[in-house]
Formats: C-alpha cells, structure tokens, sequence
C-alpha cells in the first residue's frame, strides 16, 4: 500500500480515537446541561469536558470550589482546593487500543514508520488544542502534561502495534534483520524472545480476567450496599444515568484494584485504609454505589484467592512449554528456566504499571491516597505467576509426540531398544521332531510328512528353492492323507484299526 495513503489512514485513526472520547463525555453533559440545568452556562461546557477527558488520560486536574458553593455547603475552606488524578480508565483503555490497531495496520501494510508517525503527530495536535481551549477558573490543569500524557497514550501503543504488524509480515529492513538475528540463536534459544512477549500478553488478559471476574462477583454478593448507596443519593433519572455512566468509566480502574487484591496487597481507600483478603481497614467511605461491593470484613477463605494468580501462571507455562521446540532430548534447562524468570519479570513490571495508573487522588482529605501501592503489585504478581510458571515449564515433558522432536533425536529414540532383555533368538522348526504318525507320503520312511506336505509356513528356505516341479497341489494332498488314514497298510494304526 502507498506510504501517503497509509499516513492518512493513520492519521484519521487519530481524529477518531481523539474524537470518540471526547463525544463520550460531551454528549451526556450535554443533555446534561439542557435537561438538568436550569439556566445552563454554555461556556462551562467545553471547560467541564476537556477536564474529564484529560483526567481520563492519566492528567491530573485541579478543582476549585467557588466561595459562594463554600458559604452555602458549609464545606470547610481547606477543601476549597484540591487535586483530582484518579483516572477514569476507559479512555485511557479506548485511546490505547485504538492506537495499537491502527499502528498495526500500518506495519502490515509495509509503511510501518509512516503510519506511526502520522497518527502520532495528528493525535499530539488535537492534545495541543484541548489543553489550550479547555482551562478555566474552576477546573484547570498543566499544560504540558495535557499534551504530553494524552500523545504518549497514542504514541507509545502505536508504536508497539507499528512493530508487531512489521514482524508478522515483513518490512524488508531492521525488523527482518532483527528478525533473522533471533532465528540464528541455537536450539530453542531462537523462540525465547517471542514466547515471552506472547507469555507477556497471556499472563496480562488472564489477570484481567480474573479481576473482572472478582468484581462482578463482588457486586452480586454486596448487591444489597450498592442498592442502598443509590438510594440514599436521591437522585433523580437524570442524576442516577450520571452517576451510572461515570462509575462505567471508572470500571477498568476497579478491575486493576480487583487484581491487587487478589494477588494479596490489596489497595486503599483513603489515608491508613487498606482493603486485602487477610484484612480490611477502611474508615467512612464516599457515597459511590459501587464502592458498596468493597467488604466491610474478611474471611480467611479469602487468602484462597492467591491461588488465581498462580493458575494463571501455570497455564501460561503449558501454553508456553507445547510451542517451545524439542531440539535434544533430555531438553535443555537454559532456555525453559530463562524463558520463566523474563515471563514472571514481564507481568511483575506490567502490575506496577497498572498501580501507577489506577493509583491517584479521589477528593480532598484522607481521599488524596487511593488505589494499590506499585512495588507490593509488582512482587506478588511477580511470585505468583513465577510459581505457576515454574510448575509446567521446568517439569520434565512426558509422552512427546515423535513429530515433535528433530530427526536425529527421532533416529536416536528410534536405535535405543524399548526393553532391556535380549531379543530372542530364532530356532528353525524341526519337522521330524514334530512327527505326528504314520506318514505314507514321506520322503524317507519314519520322518513324518513329506516336506511338499507342510504349509508353507513350515518350510526352510531349501525347501522353498529345491522344491520338485512334481509338488502336489493342495486338494490333492488332503485326499491322500485322508485315504491314507481311512486305508492303513498296518491294521493296529489309525482309526480302523483302533477300533
């Protein structure tokens, strides 16, 4: 595909991400502004959205409460002001997928470098123009942050998605010629780089998974305290879809709380608050409905939990081990140990990210401390998944299939005998030692049946080269030697004459 057309392609990927997430939140405040308000100040609207979209890309805001809102609410002037950075994660989660997809249709298309750039820049643009137009009295934030955050979102996982799709197809250039770097390594050295980044991918979508998992359970179980929080909002239809909607923005920052919790160090919710599975401490909490799934006390099955993440990690090590070659047999340690230690690393790195980014400010006061701490993430997951890991990937493979290991270790199985006994040797079969009586059809007499007589299964190989051209046919043979038997020459043998 022509490279100018993969730059526009690219860059309308970046309009629309940038767009979508702003539509997201301008048009409910919108209806918003027209149903809810009596007298709506249109100029607070570009302002109000511009926050919230900054704030949904990781931008902290700064909200300052006017002195009439103060007069009237009784709130104390120290909370005039405050930081909010708690992001609502799914225009962060939106902008970063979008990005991914769009850098990978330019690395498949050939034009990898040109893509990533254009959308990049594009997307950096529209940032520009937010931050610029989008302060005011009342919510505001640092400029070069609101640029900066919002284009590394775009930046970063387009360029990641620009080099998977270059990699799977080709480029002609440094990725082939990384490429073809890695295919030289020996043995199964060669797959260790790229099952861990797919080990990387796997260990990920699994824990979000399970954090998913855990929240929706945790929302069946406290239905009741959820219900309870709405109602005691006394909001209105309008009221209720708001908070509805923001709290659905919120959900993949409490599916990264989620997973912190399962893995053991749980999170906070406030100044000296912490909410683990071995024990909760946890003060008043903000009228959210869905912090009502947050429990209020701890059971010791709930330590049980830890044993998620490391199912996760042992059945990333089987996906792993089935595509790791057999290039000797016994296996080799290295690559297997390696390839372990780099997966639980990866994931271990990935958990102190998502704590950076689901960590932040929720209000004034004791809220300013919210969400999982990094470094407790990063170890868990790290220990956790490095024994899930270790469990299938350095275990000895029983029962390999034939096609899956090279020819001279085919070959090699192939020599080695399946038994530690001798074989047995072969012993011709004697035919006079097997007379089975009288025999008026031999070829001398008193060695039992002529050797044309036998099947010839029984026959030697002299037999089968001297035979006589005269041999009789088969019909032929049986008729004699029923005769033979119905007619003795001697009266006291066979049938008659035993008779």
């Amino acid at each position: 595909m022509h490279r100018l057309l993969v730059a526009l392609l690219a860059a309308l990927d970046a309009i629309l991400a940038a767009a979508g997430g702003i539509a997201v939140v301008l048009a409910p405040l919108a209806l918003l502004w027209v149903v809810g308000v009596g007298s709506p100040g249109w100029g607070a609207l570009w302002p109000t959205t511009a926050a919230v979209w900054h704030l949904g890309h990781l931008v902290p805001i700064t909200v300052t409460l006017p002195d009439t809102y103060l007069a009237a609410t009784g709130i104390d002037p120290s909370f005039a002001s405050f930081t909010l950075s708690l992001a609502p994660l799914a225009f962060a989660t939106f902008t970063a997928l979008f990005a991914a997809r769009s850098g990978a249709r330019a690395g498949e298309a050939g034009a990898a470098l040109s893509g990533w750039l254009s959308g990049s820049v594009v997307f950096a643009g529209i940032a520009t123009l937010v931050a610029l137009t989008g302060n005011a009295a009342l919510v505001a934030s640092e400029t070069w942050l609101a640029i900066l955050l919002p284009s590394l979102l775009f930046l970063v996982p387009s360029f990641v998605g620009a080099i998977v799709g270059a990699w799977r197809v080709g480029d002609d250039g440094p990725i082939d010629a990384l490429r073809e770097r890695v295919e030289r390594l020996p043995g199964a050295w060669a797959t260790v780089p790229a099952l861990a980044l797919r080990g990387l991918a796997l260990t990920t979508l699994g824990l979000v998974g399970v954090g998913g998992i855990v929240v929706v359970a945790g929302l069946i179980a406290r239905s009741t305290q959820v219900i309870g929080i709405y109602q005691a909002s006394n909001a209105d239809a309008i009221g209720a879809t708001v908070i509805a909607l923001g709290q659905l923005m919120y959900l993949p920052t409490l599916v990264l709380w989620a997973v912190s919790f399962v893995a053991g160090p749980g999170f906070a919710l406030g100044t000296d608050t912490a909410i683990t599975p071995a024990a909760t401490q946890v003060g008043a909490l903000p009228g959210i409905p869905v912090l009502g799934a947050v429990p209020d006390s701890t059971s010791s099955w709930l330590l049980l939990l830890v044993l998620l993440p490391i199912g996760v990690g042992a059945l990333t090590g089987w996906i792993l081990r089935s595509r790791m070659p057999v290039t000797t047999d016994p296996e080799p340690i290295g690559p297997r140990l390696t390839l372990t230690v780099v997966v639980a690393a990866l994931t271990g790195g990935a958990g102190a990210l998502a704590a950076i980014v689901s960590a932040g400010s929720l209000g004034p006061g004791r809220l300013a401390d919210t969400g999982p701490q990094p470094g407790p993430l990063a170890l868990a997951l790290g220990l956790e998944v490095l024994l899930g890991l270790a469990i299938l990937l350095l275990s000895p493979r029983f029962g390999a299939a034939a096609d899956d290991l090279p020819p001279r270790v085919r070959d090699e199985r192939d020599e080695t005998p399946e038994s530690s006994f001798s074989p047995r040797a072969h012993v011709p079969f004697d035919r006079d030692e097997h007379a089975t009586g009288p025999a008026p059809l031999v070829s001398a007499p008193g060695t039992g049946i002529a050797s044309d007589v036998w099947p010839s299964a029984y026959r030697g190989p002299e037999d089968a080269d001297h035979a006589p051209s005269t041999a009789l046919d088969d019909d032929e043979v049986r008729a004699r030697i029923r005769a033979a038997w119905a007619n003795p020459d001697d009266g006291d043998k066979g049938p008659a004459g035993r008779r």
